[in-house]
């Protein structure tokens, strides 16, 4: 996720404060990973030397001043950008798990109690997701299905490597 993108188009609504933002982005997007402020402060620095965005305001306050950011026309346009341009889907073709699995069989492990300990890992991710999609909002719905779909994907290999796992043993020894 580009963090920057995602304080900017939160800002698309009006100037926010640093707190503000953190807030926002945590509220939408932060469920599993909240965003540290030092990351909110850090990017908008490197947003407000970009020019996509500019200092609207200053506050004195008892500590620090709080500094107030709204978006300019160029941080509109790179949000619209970034929005219209498609997310890079990802193979996998590197997968650690497939690695895993081939120096199992490599150096004479279990491959097959491999598989069905990670197995069982999925499937106990999946219950805690499910959970939580019936307890959600919406956006947590989303969220879990998206997860849950590549879960899924993933106990189909799993159950496929299973299968042919003795030709891939076979295949990785000669």
């Amino acid at each position: 996720m580009s963090i920057g993108h995602t304080l900017l188009g939160l800002l698309e609504s009006g100037p926010r404060h640093g707190y503000d933002l953190k807030r926002a982005f945590d509220e939408h997007f932060g469920q599993d990973r909240p965003l540290h402020y030092g990351q909110v402060y850090s990017t908008m620095s490197r947003l407000l030397k970009n020019g996509l965005v500019e200092v609207d305001a200053v506050e004195a306050g008892a500590g620090p001043e709080r500094k107030r950011y709204a978006i300019t026309d160029a941080g509109i346009t790179d949000v619209a950008q970034w929005l219209a341009r498609p997310e890079k889907p990802e193979p996998y073709l590197q997968s650690t798990l497939y690695t895993k699995i081939v120096l199992a069989l490599l150096t004479g492990r279990d491959a097959a109690e491999l598989l069905d300990t990670q197995r069982t890992e999925h499937l106990r991710l999946m219950r805690g997701l499910t959970e939580r999609k019936r307890s959600g909002d919406l956006a947590d719905q989303l969220i879990c299905d998206h997860a849950l779909f590549h879960l899924e994907a993933d106990l189909r290999w799993l159950e496929l490597t299973a299968a042919r796992l003795d030709k891939l043993a076979e295949a990785v020894r000669t």
